[in-house]
C-alpha cells in the first residue's frame, strides 16, 4: 500500500476496536489498582481479594499497555508463597475466606499462568530480577514434586484449583439432577473438610475429589516450557514436553477431538463433557493433526465459534446454556489462551477471528467477568480486571 491508497474499512474498524479496548482496559485496571498492595482485586466489590491467575492476566494486560505496574502485580502473586514453593490461589484482604488452615491466604492453588506472564513481561523489556524468576521455578518445582500421578499427569484436589469451579465436568461429584449455583458453592465449601494439607498448610490430597484435568495439565506443561526460556534451564523444556506427551497419550479423546479429564477420586462419565478446557492442549501438543483438529473447532459455529467469543460448551451440545455460569458463556482469559494456541500453530485466520470475537465481546459486555457469547450481554462482575487481557491481542 502506498501513502496515497485508501485504508480498507475493515482495517480502520479493527484499529478503532483496538483503541477502545486499550482505553477501556487501562480504565478498568486503574480503577481497581491498590497502590499499597501492588495489585488489582478482580472487582473490588464482588471479588475484594487477590486471585492468582486473575493477577497474572492483569500483569499481561499492564504489559500490553506499556505500564510498569505489570511487574509489580506479578511479583505480588508471590507475596503469599510458602517456604516449600507452594503459591496460593488467593491472598485475603479481609477476614479469612476459610479455604484451608492458613489464616491469610488460601491453601489451594490455581493454574500456573505466572510463568507465561513473566515471559510476556520479560519479552517487553521488564527486568524481573533473579529472585522473582527463582520463585517461579520453585513454584513449578512444588507442583512437579507434590501433584503428579504415577503415570506423570498433574492433578488437582478441588475444582477451585482449575479456575473453572462450576464446570459440568464436576457434575458427577456434586450429584445434582440439574445445575444449581448455591448447591455447587456448598459442595465446594464442604470439600475443604475433605482435603489433606501438608505441615505448611498446602493442600496435597482429598478423600472425595482428585482429578487430572486436561486444562490444568496443558497449562502446567505450558508453564514449564515458558520457565525453560526464563531460566535457561533446559530441564524445564524436557518436563513440559514430557507432560504434553503424556496428556496426548492418556487424555486425548478422538471421538470429540478434544483432551478430556481423568478422575482419580470420585467422578464419572461427565468428566468427558466437551468443554473449552479440552482445547487448551493445543498450546503444548507436538501433534499437528490434533492441534489442527482442535483449532478448527474454535471458529466452527457448530462447536465453539460464537459471535461474541468462544462458547464454553459447544453451541449444539444439549447442555449448552449461554447465560449460565460455566455452562456456555465466553471467558476472556480462555479466549486469550486459545488465541495464543492459534498463533503457535500459525493459524492467522483463527487468531484474527478469536481476537475480533474477544474485542466485540469485551466491549459489548462492558469488560465483564464473562458474557453471553450469542449477544455479548455482560455476566458476573462488571467490570472485571482480567477482561483487560484483550489488550494483549
Amino acid at each position: 500500500m502506498t501513502s496515497g491508497d485508501a485504508v480498507p474499512s475493515s482495517a480502520v474498524a479493527n484499529e478503532d476496536l483496538a483503541t477502545r479496548i486499550r482505553a477501556g482496559a487501562l480504565e478498568v485496571l486503574r480503577a481497581s489498582w491498590r497502590e499499597s498492595d501492588g495489585f488489582c482485586p478482580p472487582n473490588p466489590r464482588v471479588y475484594p481479594h487477590q486471585w492468582l491467575w486473575d493477577s497474572c492476566f492483569h500483569a499481561i494486560a499492564w504489559s500490553a499497555l506499556g505500564d510498569p505496574r505489570g511487574g509489580r502485580e506479578l511479583a505480588s502473586c508471590f507475596e503469599g508463597q510458602l517456604d516449600s514453593g507452594f503459591v496460593p490461589h488467593m491472598r485475603y484482604l479481609g477476614p479469612s475466606e476459610n479455604r484451608g488452615p492458613l489464616p491469610d491466604r488460601s491453601s489451594f492453588l490455581q493454574p500456573p499462568v505466572y510463568a507465561h506472564a513473566a515471559r510476556v513481561l520479560a519479552g517487553a523489556g521488564a527486568d524481573l530480577g533473579e529472585a522473582l524468576i527463582g520463585r517461579i521455578a520453585s513454584a513449578l518445582e512444588w507442583l512437579w514434586q507434590h501433584r503428579r500421578t504415577p503415570d506423570g499427569l498433574m492433578y488437582v484436589v478441588h475444582p477451585w484449583e482449575t479456575g473453572t469451579d462450576d464446570s459440568p465436568r464436576w457434575d458427577d461429584w456434586v450429584s445434582l439432577p440439574t445445575y444449581d449455583h448455591a448447591e455447587y458453592s456448598a459442595f465446594d465449601r464442604g470439600l475443604v473438610a475433605e482435603t489433606y494439607f501438608d505441615n505448611q498448610g498446602a493442600a496435597v490430597w482429598s478423600r472425595s475429589f482428585a482429578c487430572a484435568p486436561a486444562s490444568f495439565n496443558a497449562l502446567c506443561a505450558h508453564a514449564a516450557l515458558e520457565c525453560a526460556v526464563l531460566t535457561g534451564d533446559d530441564g524445564w523444556r524436557v518436563r513440559g514436553e514430557e507432560l504434553a506427551g503424556v496428556a496426548d497419550d492418556l487424555l486425548w479423546e478422538d471421538g470429540e477431538g478434544l483432551w478430556v479429564d481423568q478422575p482419580l477420586i470420585g467422578g464419572g462419565p461427565r468428566c468427558r463433557v466437551p468443554t473449552l478446557d479440552g482445547t487448551l492442549g493445543a498450546l503444548v501438543t507436538s501433534d499437528a493433526a490434533k492441534a489442527e483438529r482442535v483449532i478448527g473447532q474454535l471458529t466452527d459455529p457448530e462447536r465453539f465459534g460464537a459471535p461474541y467469543g468462544l462458547s464454553y460448551l459447544p453451541r449444539r451440545h444439549p447442555s449448552y446454556d449461554p447465560g449460565s455460569y460455566w455452562r456456555g458463556p465466553a471467558w476472556p482469559q480462555l479466549n486469550y489462551l486459545l488465541a495464543l494456541a492459534a498463533a503457535r500453530w500459525r493459524d492467522d485466520d483463527a487468531y484474527a477471528r478469536i481476537r475480533d470475537m474477544s474485542f466485540t465481546g469485551v466491549l459489548t459486555s462492558g469488560f465483564a467477568e464473562y458474557w453471553n457469547p450469542e449477544d455479548g450481554a455482560g455476566l458476573g462482575a462488571v467490570p472485571q480486571g482480567w477482561a483487560a487481557v484483550a489488550a494483549a491481542l
